[in-house]
């Protein structure tokens, strides 16, 4: 019996771009594709029987996904994002169509090819994972859905939120709850490239204040989804224990340096400016510098009891590893500050102000703001990262789906020494603390700017190959997993 050749469905929004027609009249010769719904606002038309229009602002609106979703009669479908960028010839679809169909998968995406210039790049993408429920996981640009999986997630779990920017989250998280989101290890298009930016330059797009909308919406997908999967975490927190532990000084401002020699003096002196009603010092790690940093530090400790310079007896410590040293070390003291050797405070009340934070509230741990500069001390876009989307009710949940929780964080010394410190990696470090504190314990928040974060061509995040940066982000992703199964946990155990 000869097997029904599977039919597509694409949905894509319209471009003035001359490359808009090209590739849908690629879509309209092909045999595997049944129907093609093109979003527009009002500027376009068509006359081909395959296609129907659709006029809406927003491809990713809540209400026209529900009103084509409706429509659907063919057994998959083929969202489209930035159609005038994109190349895909039949075999590829025919290759998606097959993985589809021997997987079961409710979704799947594939690894693609950036061209830029006449050449052409390998753009590898991550697995899907339990903890991928940012609403930035990289699917590329063209996602495969099981219509079958998909009419099964909204009768399961309700139409599509009436929201105008978050709806395709809001489907693909309803989606992966009951289906696997397969990842197909093969390079199946090709994506003009746009967005031009380096890595390390598209890390504070989610900040933003002009996003600020379009958060509030993700959150609410986001926080809804916990909720059907068994990972949300009530307002209600533990009390942070008392220690009776001695401790040298209140606070102690923890450094991690390697090979710094330029930036590193004047964080220190951003340090000893502050002025606080309490003892502090500053722990510097040097992790086997080898550009004249040590002997610097060597030089400014000397001078300045204050400072105090450590070498790890290990070589094999990333950033994590570095804290570590610091916090278990008798120069520690009982709230630990963190200050990049990149970047300075801005006032000299900044210890004050942090500390005053952990005593109204006894908080596990306390995070401030931070302002963009560049290496002259000028402001840069988006300017001040303040983090307004932590709210005491729900941040511990919307911290999973968000990439970062500020600067600079602080901890309880004595609390983070019981959490056993932190991994020892070079990425998300910070991240992983923070996530495991949220758990039981309530953080505290400073909305004003008290740190000043350089960026420039130096910076360990400003120009990432896409290896690290999938790197980097599968990690926080498997942060994620580890948190929401625990959360999991947690809550089977209070029912």
């Amino acid at each position: 019996m000869k097997k029904e050749k599977a039919t597509l469905t694409v949905i894509l929004q319209y471009s003035p771009n001359p490359q808009f027609e090209m590739t849908l009249n690629r879509f309209i010769d092909s045999s595997f594709i049944e129907k093609i719904f093109i979003n527009h606002s009002g500027e376009y038309s068509s006359v081909h029987p395959k296609c129907e229009m659709v006029k809406t602002d927003s491809l990713t609106s809540g209400k026209t996904l529900n009103q084509v979703l409706a429509k659907i009669q063919t057994k998959y479908l083929l969202f489209i994002l930035q159609v005038q960028n994109i190349k895909i010839i039949q075999f590829d679809l025919e290759r998606m169509i097959s993985i589809a169909e021997q997987t079961g998968a409710g979704m799947t995406y594939s690894d693609y090819y950036d061209a830029k210039g006449g050449s052409r790049f390998e753009h590898p993408l991550n697995e899907y994972q339990l903890g991928s429920i940012r609403d930035t996981f990289d699917f590329g640009h063209i996602l495969f859905f099981s219509t079958y999986a998909v009419k099964k997630a909204l009768k399961c779990y309700g139409k599509l939120e009436d929201v105008d920017k978050a709806g395709l989250y809001d489907l693909r998280l309803k989606v992966s709850i009951d289906h696997q989101l397969f990842h197909i290890q093969e390079y199946l298009y090709t994506k003009i490239k746009s967005d031009v930016r380096r890595n390390g330059e598209r890390l504070f797009d989610y900040v933003n204040p002009s996003e600020h909308q379009i958060q509030k919406e993700m959150e609410m997908v986001a926080t809804k989804h916990l909720k059907r999967i068994g990972a949300y975490l009530k307002p209600k927190y533990g009390k942070v224990p008392k220690y009776n532990i001695h401790f040298p000084v209140e606070a102690s401002v923890v450094i991690p340096v390697q090979n710094r020699l330029n930036t590193v003096a004047e964080a220190i002196k951003s340090v000893l400016e502050q002025k606080a009603d309490f003892p502090f010092n500053c722990i510097v790690v040097d992790n086997y510098s080898t550009d004249g940093t040590t002997q610097l530090l060597q030089h400014i400790a000397e001078k300045n009891p204050m400072v105090k310079h450590q070498i790890p007896p290990r070589t094999d410590l990333g950033i994590g590893g570095c804290w570590n040293e610091a916090i278990y070390s008798n120069n520690c003291g009982r709230y630990a500050i963190q200050l990049d050797s990149d970047d300075i405070y801005s006032r000299t009340d900044v210890l004050q102000k942090i500390v005053d934070e952990f005593h109204r509230n006894n908080y596990a741990m306390v995070i401030g703001s931070y302002k963009l500069m560049n290496r002259k001390l000028d402001e840069i876009p988006p300017g001040i990262i303040d983090h307004k989307e932590w709210t005491p009710g729900n941040g511990r949940n919307n911290a999973l789906r968000i990439n970062g929780l500020g600067a600079p964080r602080a901890f309880n010394t004595a609390l983070l020494r019981e959490f056993g410190g932190m991994p020892n990696v070079n990425y998300g470090e910070d991240y992983a603390i923070a996530l495991r504190f949220s758990h039981q314990y309530q953080i505290g928040r400073i909305y004003e700017p008290l740190y000043l974060c350089r960026r420039w061509e130096g910076n360990t995040d400003a120009a990432l190959s896409i290896e690290i940066a999938n790197r980097n982000d599968h990690f926080k992703d498997k942060l994620r997993t580890i948190e929401i199964l625990s959360r999991q946990q947690l809550n089977r155990k209070m029912k």
